[in-house]
């Protein structure tokens, strides 16, 4: 990776980066709220086929950008945005929300192993796909009978069946890998915690988001709360945005 330098003041662009059972859709409040407050903002349609594929994907949408950028990772998203911001040279913070800020050798299931059971686990439902070369792997969804009370308890019934029915599967092995480093440990980082979430403990999240030395806050949400508290969670994204243009690199 070759660090870029840049103008002293200059805006970074956020790229959100969405996690498993969801898409970048799952965005659209806090990306509303971002143009509203003037903060050039995109969001990227994660492949969710394991690190080997999502990381590179991801540090190349980042090097494209003229000019910084702040990876912001929801879920599995932040297992991605880590890796990610190791590879391109213009990142210059991550930002977690409800997320995956994993140690060098750590995967997901060691974190959530350590921790006490989410409802997660029991909701999975397998299927099986062909990857590229012809070869059978497996992918996982949420059932969609467990899909509320797992991702969404605090979105309308009507919505939450519509976000059940559009979520997009992830490769069972991107929850088995390692992480191959921890970008966290050389960049800002900030945390939104949900203290409601069903899917990730929020005691794995306080613990993550401490290991990681991130500016924290707590909000009263389920893992869906790119959806249900925009507002909190673009709030926390505008904040490490003030921040990362006081430590942009004069050119």
């Amino acid at each position: 990776m070759t660090t870029r330098e840049f103008k002293n003041g200059s805006t970074p662009t956020v790229v959100l980066v969405h996690g498993a059972f969801t898409d970048a859709s799952s965005w659209a409040g806090v990306i509303a709220e971002l143009q509203a407050a003037g903060i050039p903002v995109t969001a990227v349609a994660n492949p969710l086929r394991g690190l080997d594929t999502d990381a590179p994907y991801l540090a190349g949408v980042a090097d494209a950008i003229d000019g910084p950028v702040l990876l912001v990772g929801h879920s599995y998203g932040g297992v991605v945005i880590t890796q990610a911001g190791a590879q391109a040279g213009n990142v210059v913070g991550l930002i977690y929300v409800t997320a995956f800020a994993l140690e060098e050798g750590e995967s997901v299931l060691d974190l959530t192993g350590r921790f006490p059971d989410s409802l997660l686990g029991q909701a999975l439902r397998p299927a099986v796909f062909r990857t590229g070369d012809g070869q059978e792997a497996m992918e996982l969804y949420l059932r969609t009978d467990r899909f509320p009370s797992v991702f969404a308890a605090d979105l309308p019934e009507r919505l939450t069946s519509v976000v059940a029915a559009a979520q997009r599967p992830i490769a069972a092995v991107a929850f088995e890998e390692s992480s191959p480093g921890a970008s966290w440990k050389t960049l800002p980082s900030w945390y939104v915690v949900a203290t409601a979430d069903q899917a990730i403990h929020p005691a794995a999240q306080r613990f993550m988001a401490e290991r990681a030395g991130a500016d924290t806050i707590e909000v009263d949400g389920s893992h869906a709360i790119t959806l249900s508290q925009p507002a909190a969670v673009a709030g926390h994204i505008r904040t490490a945005a003030a921040q990362a243009v006081k430590n942009v690199t004069r050119s």
